[in-house]
Protein backbone atom coordinates (compact mmCIF):
# COMPACT_ATOMS: atom_id res chain seq x y z
CA UNK A 1 0.00 0.00 0.00
CA UNK A 2 2.32 2.79 -1.06
CA UNK A 3 0.11 4.74 -3.63
CA UNK A 4 -0.43 7.92 -2.56
CA UNK A 5 -4.03 8.16 -4.17
CA UNK A 6 -4.83 4.92 -2.20
CA UNK A 7 -3.47 6.19 0.72
CA UNK A 8 -5.61 9.31 0.68
CA UNK A 9 -8.49 7.41 0.23
CA UNK A 10 -7.64 5.85 2.87
CA UNK A 11 -7.26 8.33 5.12
CA UNK A 12 -10.84 10.25 3.68
CA UNK A 13 -12.55 7.06 5.02
CA UNK A 14 -10.47 6.48 8.48
CA UNK A 15 -8.45 9.05 9.06
CA UNK A 16 -10.82 9.82 11.91
CA UNK A 17 -9.88 6.53 13.73
CA UNK A 18 -6.34 7.51 13.84
CA UNK A 19 -5.50 9.76 16.95
CA UNK A 20 -5.02 13.41 16.51
CA UNK A 21 -1.61 13.13 16.42
CA UNK A 22 -1.34 10.52 13.87
CA UNK A 23 -3.80 12.52 12.28
CA UNK A 24 -1.93 15.82 11.75
CA UNK A 25 1.62 13.99 11.13
CA UNK A 26 -0.28 11.90 8.32
CA UNK A 27 -1.79 15.23 6.88
CA UNK A 28 0.90 16.89 6.68
CA UNK A 29 2.78 14.27 5.52
CA UNK A 30 0.39 12.67 2.65
CA UNK A 31 -1.54 15.76 2.35
CA UNK A 32 1.04 18.70 2.53
CA UNK A 33 3.90 16.45 0.70
CA UNK A 34 6.15 17.20 3.88
CA UNK A 35 9.03 15.18 4.42
CA UNK A 36 10.30 13.37 7.73
CA UNK A 37 12.51 16.14 8.11
CA UNK A 38 10.37 18.93 8.02
CA UNK A 39 7.21 16.80 9.87
CA UNK A 40 9.72 16.08 12.30
CA UNK A 41 11.18 20.14 13.32
CA UNK A 42 7.48 21.40 13.00
CA UNK A 43 6.57 18.49 15.62
CA UNK A 44 9.98 18.86 17.82
CA UNK A 45 10.47 14.75 17.33
CA UNK A 46 12.82 12.84 15.88
CA UNK A 47 12.87 12.09 11.74
CA UNK A 48 12.92 8.16 13.11
CA UNK A 49 9.78 9.30 15.15
CA UNK A 50 8.16 10.51 12.29
CA UNK A 51 9.11 7.49 10.18
CA UNK A 52 7.42 5.51 13.22
CA UNK A 53 4.19 7.42 12.94
CA UNK A 54 3.57 7.50 9.16
CA UNK A 55 4.32 3.44 8.99
CA UNK A 56 1.96 2.87 11.49
CA UNK A 57 -0.36 5.39 9.93
CA UNK A 58 -0.44 3.06 6.78
CA UNK A 59 -0.43 -0.11 9.14
CA UNK A 60 -3.56 0.98 10.61
CA UNK A 61 -5.50 2.53 7.65
CA UNK A 62 -4.92 -0.58 5.68
CA UNK A 63 -6.48 -2.25 8.69
CA UNK A 64 -8.98 -0.55 9.15
CA UNK A 65 -9.92 -1.32 5.09
CA UNK A 66 -9.33 -5.08 5.20
CA UNK A 67 -11.95 -5.39 8.25
CA UNK A 68 -14.67 -2.62 6.84
CA UNK A 69 -13.52 -2.56 3.04
CA UNK A 70 -15.48 0.81 2.95
CA UNK A 71 -13.08 2.31 0.28
CA UNK A 72 -13.05 -0.95 -1.94
CA UNK A 73 -17.10 -0.88 -1.75
CA UNK A 74 -17.40 2.67 -2.83
CA UNK A 75 -15.47 2.37 -5.56
CA UNK A 76 -17.20 -0.74 -6.48
CA UNK A 77 -20.43 1.25 -6.01
CA UNK A 78 -18.83 4.19 -8.03
CA UNK A 79 -18.15 2.29 -11.18
CA UNK A 80 -21.48 0.46 -10.91
CA UNK A 81 -23.34 3.81 -10.93
CA UNK A 82 -20.55 4.83 -14.33
CA UNK A 83 -21.96 1.89 -16.18
CA UNK A 84 -25.78 2.83 -15.40
CA UNK A 85 -25.39 6.09 -16.40
CA UNK A 86 -23.70 4.97 -19.70
CA UNK A 87 -26.79 2.87 -20.60
CA UNK A 88 -29.76 5.07 -19.79
CA UNK A 89 -30.69 8.27 -20.82
CA UNK A 90 -34.01 8.21 -18.58
CA UNK A 91 -33.57 11.47 -16.26
CA UNK A 92 -34.81 10.17 -13.55
CA UNK A 93 -32.75 6.65 -13.46
CA UNK A 94 -29.79 9.71 -13.45
CA UNK A 95 -31.10 12.29 -10.68
CA UNK A 96 -31.29 8.91 -8.34
CA UNK A 97 -27.66 7.85 -9.68
CA UNK A 98 -26.58 11.84 -8.53
CA UNK A 99 -28.01 11.86 -5.40
CA UNK A 100 -26.67 8.29 -4.50
CA UNK A 101 -23.07 9.85 -5.25
CA UNK A 102 -24.27 12.58 -3.10
CA UNK A 103 -24.33 10.59 0.00
CA UNK A 104 -21.26 8.69 -1.11
CA UNK A 105 -19.60 12.12 0.16
CA UNK A 106 -21.92 12.50 2.91
CA UNK A 107 -20.66 9.24 4.58
CA UNK A 108 -19.06 9.06 7.79
CA UNK A 109 -18.13 5.87 9.54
Amino acid sequence: MNDRFEINDLLDAYGVLLTEKQQKIADLYFHEDCSYQEIAEMEGISRAAVYDAVHKCRVELARYESLLNHVRHAKIRSSLYDRIENITQDEKVLTLIEELRNTETQEVI
